[in-house]
């Protein structure tokens, strides 16, 4: 039976900042204009997205117990930007349970929770919360009630998170045992290549002849085609040449690109800066669009896709722009199209299948394991019939005989 919880988890809720913003430094005011003063190459809206970021981490830090403030301060030396988001948040989801389930101490809220008592939990009080707890819940909200279920990779990052902060307390010596190694494992499935989901060639053919003829779209997404049909194209030429995330190209400006040299820029996890090489099909798709159809932008920055509104794409429409497309490559419902993921699984796949080497494409693909890219090699098409039929061996042996 699912259990019942008193407040939503904190990605329920609108995140606001905590006051201090790090990056403007004063306290913020809704009267104020937030202003740049950028004296470094990232562009102003990779600053803006990393200070919203920081915004959110800031306003979850300060519904947490003050006793975690040395915590919060390792987070932010220690992992990415989104990693410390994600870690704050279940934090923060672990610590309303014990107030709102447990009646934790006392405490009225989780900012409440006292230290001494919060010291003392141990590993069977995490396994508790993430076996009975966490996998069915209910959050209740003004307009519904909502049945919030966990499967085992939820649940593992889940772990993952409340590990990191054990181990912390472990290791400043505030708790006696090093709790996190009692934890229950969290068996993940293996990964079936099998059951990767991508594209096949002959389906991104007829994504990008969907795109130039607006053949499979209804009459009123027609409508919409004629003025962003370029637009679409390039984008979907550049997720499935290079296999970029979602917020790869969301964040693409103007000055990205430096012809000259061939190239543009993109910022990845961890905030890498990497130049990406153009080919004649990227930089002919996105010349036509800047040329042809992209409006001018009232955005003070100089975004690359533009919406119909003249500012810049938000992830959003690009995953319902990607869905819609490959819903009709696939000849399948708008709602069993594939997210920007699936058409960087495509970009891996087919490059492999078309002979390139597994680490080149794990260079490409910014994979941090190979093992990753290998899951893309078992696509390739009719792989044991091509490795036998190149390898006949009794002709080796004719050869040998011949040459004696």
């Amino acid at each position: 039976m699912a259990k019942k919880k008193m407040d939503p988890p904190s990605n329920f809720k609108d995140h606001r900042s905590a006051g201090f913003d790090s990056l403007n430094g004063h306290t913020d005011n809704k009267n104020k204009k937030l202003k740049i003063h950028n004296k470094s190459d990232t562009p102003d809206n990779i600053v803006l997205k990393q200070n919203e970021m920081i915004r959110k981490c800031l306003s979850l830090e300060s519904q947490l117990p003050r006793f975690m403030s040395d915590y919060f301060m390792f987070l932010k030396n220690a992992v990415a930007l989104s990693t410390r988001l994600a870690y704050l948040s279940d934090v923060l989801f672990f610590c309303n349970y014990l107030v709102n389930e447990l009646q934790f101490s006392g405490a009225q809220s989780p900012v409440d929770i006292d230290a001494t008592a919060f010291y003392k939990l141990t590993a069977k009080d995490i396994n508790l919360f993430l076996a009975d707890y966490c996998t069915r819940y209910i959050v209740e909200t003004e307009n519904a009630d909502y049945i919030m279920e966990n499967h085992n990779r939820s649940l593992a990052r889940k772990r993952s998170s409340l590990s990191v902060l054990f181990k912390f307390f472990y290791r400043d010596q505030l708790m006696e045992k090093n709790i996190s190694e009692g934890l229950n494992p969290i068996k993940l499935p293996k990964p079936q290549p099998d059951a990767i989901k991508r594209l096949e060639v002959e389906e991104v053919q007829k994504m990008i002849n969907a795109v130039e003829t607006g053949e499979g779209l209804t009459e009123k997404e027609l409508q919409y085609w004629e003025k962003t049909k370029l637009r679409d194209k390039a984008m979907l030429v550049l997720f499935t040449t290079y296999g970029l995330r979602v917020s790869e190209i969301q964040q693409l400006n103007l000055s990205s690109f430096n012809y000259a040299r061939g190239e543009f820029k993109i910022y990845r996890k961890r905030a890498k800066e990497v130049n990406m090489p153009l080919n004649h099909s990227a930089l002919s798709v996105i010349n036509e669009y800047i040329k042809l159809e992209r409006l001018t932008t009232s955005d003070l920055d100089d975004p690359l896709f533009v919406s119909l509104q003249g500012t810049r794409m938000t992830v959003r429409s690009i995953r319902e722009l990607v869905k819609k497309y490959t819903s009709i490559a696939m000849q399948t419902s708008r709602d069993k199209g594939y997210s920007p993921h699936k058409l960087r699984a495509t970009a891996a796949s087919s490059l492999i299948q078309y002979g390139f080497s597994i680490y080149d494409v794990q260079n490409l693909l910014d994979h941090d394991n190979v093992t990753t890219t290998q899951l893309y090699a078992a696509h390739k098409k009719n792989a044991k019939r091509d490795v036998i039929n190149n390898y006949e061996i009794l002709d080796e042996f004719n050869d040998v005989k011949k040459n004696k």
